[in-house]
């Protein structure tokens, strides 16, 4: 009977019952790489620019439209500085279809007002503006930095970052003291701080004369002698408060990786890392990492732009195939992170069908809300596609959905891709406390989610 029951039954296991210590090893290394990564990449414009540094130490050069492409040749397009698409060209044509890979760099944040500053009783603050769905009570009395650009009116752009390095000086939303607080703690999660109240505290002493506004006058001063740049030109400038947090291991045991923007430059890093690594491939592999996912895909450097289809268009017509031909042929992953069972919060989750840290990437059929309202909800065929590949390449996986039927969801750039009419399936690294300035992710489900991505560009 035992033996009938391990032969029929489903059981999930704990990945590091599954991995030797040489695998262990591999594990360790890639996070490390990943956590640097992540370190130096707070906005989808420093994960893109890293991302390109990198490509082109591996062999990559920027596509030139008409350029003469062969098997085993690495190209990528920059998508305005916000968006990265990464090619390595195949053994078969594009007829058979492309292997794809489609994470997103961007993350919850604040953004600045373009009115941003402003001074009040001998205080100076920046208006925010929340991007991406927050839980806004999160990102009061926290310490938090500022990345971005100015767009200058003569045409040139200044690169701003203040606060990342540990010499300079941090900003923070204030809150207030629970001595003060009743009226406050009576209001729900979601209404005790609201939106307008996110204003950031970046300075409050003034400026050595006798006019108004003294204080933001020896802030805007400050700025002028940093970056030269006036408060006009905040109108033309993408500036986003993100927490000043360091990434780092958690737990006793090092086992997991806390920090800022898992979701979703974790599984961008897995793509990445795969197309780096994937060698004369069957079909193209192509890595895209995408920008605004967290509010809809929208934009020119969103999944719903064209970008994506011209640059796939220019490689199609290189080879005389139709472009609409191979995207019925192509198979995409679309590399997004899942939430992981938390044993703390289980009213919400249905733990049999949830993903758990450690148990490895976590495929996830559907997304949407409900009644799977706004998911492609991938075809068994696809599932088994993954299934098969991860067997034979050793990956360790799990299903997953987004907690219980009623409770919520969400959306990835899944239906984007297979609107397309590409199969596609979301897989990706379980989180917990996505969506908050401190998220956590398993070492192991990391490194699981690179091989599963270099599996699918590798496959036979």
């Amino acid at each position: 009977m035992d033996d009938l029951r391990e032969k029929l039954f489903y059981e999930q296991k704990n990945g590091y019952d599954l991995i030797d210590t040489a695998e262990r090893v591999r594990c360790e290394d890639y996070c490390a790489e990943y956590i640097r990564f992540l370190n130096n990449s707070r906005t989808e414009r420093e994960a893109v620019k890293n991302a390109i540094a990198e490509a082109e130490a591996q062999g990559f050069v920027e596509y030139v439209p008409g350029m003469a492409l062969k098997a085993g040749d690495k190209v990528y397009q920059n998508n305005r500085g916000k968006a990265l698409t990464l090619a390595v060209i195949g053994k078969k044509s594009l007829a058979e279809g492309a292997v794809i890979a489609g994470a997103h760099v961007d993350a919850p944040r604040l953004d600045l007002k373009q009115v941003t500053m402003y001074e009040t009783d001998e205080m100076c603050y920046f208006r925010t503006h929340y991007y991406g769905g927050i839980k806004k009570y999160q990102w009061v009395t926290i310490p938090l930095e500022l990345h971005g650009v100015a767009a200058l009116r003569d045409g040139s752009t200044v690169e701003i970052t203040l606060g990342r390095e540990k010499d300079e000086p941090k900003f923070v939303i204030t809150d207030l003291l629970p001595h003060l607080a009743a009226d406050q703690m009576k209001k729900t999660m979601a209404e005790g701080i609201t939106g307008e109240g996110l204003n950031i505290l970046i300075g409050s002493a003034p400026y050595a004369d006798d006019g108004k506004d003294r204080v933001k006058l020896a802030v805007m001063s400050l700025l002028n002698d940093l970056y030269g740049i006036t408060e006009e030109d905040f109108l033309s400038a993408e500036l986003e408060a993100v927490p000043a947090f360091d990434v780092c291991e958690i737990g006793i045991d090092r086992s997991m990786i806390g920090g800022y923007g898992h979701d979703d430059r974790v599984c961008a890093y897995a793509e990445l890392k795969a197309i780096f690594d994937v060698e004369n491939p069957e079909r193209t592999c192509v890595c895209i990492l995408a920008d605004k996912e967290e509010i809809g895909s929208e934009g020119v450097s969103g999944m719903q732009s064209a970008a994506f289809d011209t640059f796939m268009e220019d490689l199609c017509e290189a080879q005389g195939v139709a472009l609409r031909r191979c995207f019925e042929k192509s198979f995409c992953i679309s590399a997004d992170v899942t939430n992981a069972y938390d044993p703390l919060f289980p009213e919400v989750s249905e733990k049999r069908s949830d993903s758990k840290i450690n148990y490895g990437m976590g495929i996830c059929k559907f997304t949407g809300a409900r009644g799977k309202s706004g998911s492609s909800d991938a075809s068994a065929e696809v599932v088994g596609h993954l299934r098969r590949l991860f067997a034979q390449e050793g990956v360790v996986w799990q299903m997953a959905e987004l907690g219980k039927v009623d409770q919520g969801g969400g959306g990835t750039i899944a239906k984007f891709m297979a609107k397309r009419n590409i199969d596609t399936i979301d897989a990706g690294v379980p989180v917990l406390s996505m969506h908050a300035p401190f998220e956590l992710v398993a070492k192991f489900d990391c490194y699981m989610t690179y091989k599963g991505v270099l599996a699918a560009y590798a496959e036979k």
